[in-house]
């Protein structure tokens, strides 16, 4: 089985990239430049460029730490019954008898529009560990929804 994470991996590698060359490049000539402009106790652009720095630091950190914990994801615990990461699931709303379709996936992937879930979204828990026929329900910021699961294909069963 490829890396199905390889995607978000490269794109989170690039972000940090990209604020690695801000935070070393980038913001040290704007930081000598406000500093040219001499009093920096009233000094906005020399203010603006401390705080982006330290912004650009912590979202490198967090964009590490993502890394790390996508590096510790063993696809092979994922189960091969049940939903999990990578899953596809039809489920019927049962208060509009509408049948939607979800793949589970990571924050970073997450696309309400295309039906791509996140695993930490409050549809994408109730969902988590469910089999065909479970039916759940889950307090969402628009309400309270009732599905029911009516098809479950795994990552371990393929597209």
């Amino acid at each position: 089985m490829s890396d199905p994470l390889a995607k978000i991996k490269k794109k989170i590698q690039d972000e940090i990239d990209q604020l690695s060359h801000e935070l070393s490049v980038e913001l040290p000539k704007e930081i000598a430049v406000a500093r040219a402009h001499g009093d920096l106790s009233e000094n906005a652009e020399y203010k603006f460029a401390k705080e982006r720095q330290g912004y650009v630091n912590a979202k490198i950190s967090q964009l590490k730490k993502r890394m790390g914990d996508l590096g510790m994801l063993n696809l092979s615990n994922i189960p091969k019954d049940r939903a999990g990461y990578g899953s596809r699931l039809t489920v019927l709303d049962t208060q509009r008898d509408v049948k939607i379709e979800y793949k589970l996936v990571s924050t970073e992937e997450a696309d309400v529009e295309k039906g791509l879930i996140s695993t930490t979204s409050p549809i994408g828990k109730a969902l988590l560990n469910k089999k065909v026929g479970d039916e759940i329900e889950v307090a969402t910021p628009a309400g309270k929804k009732e599905f029911e699961v009516m098809r479950l294909v795994t990552i371990h069963d393929g597209e």
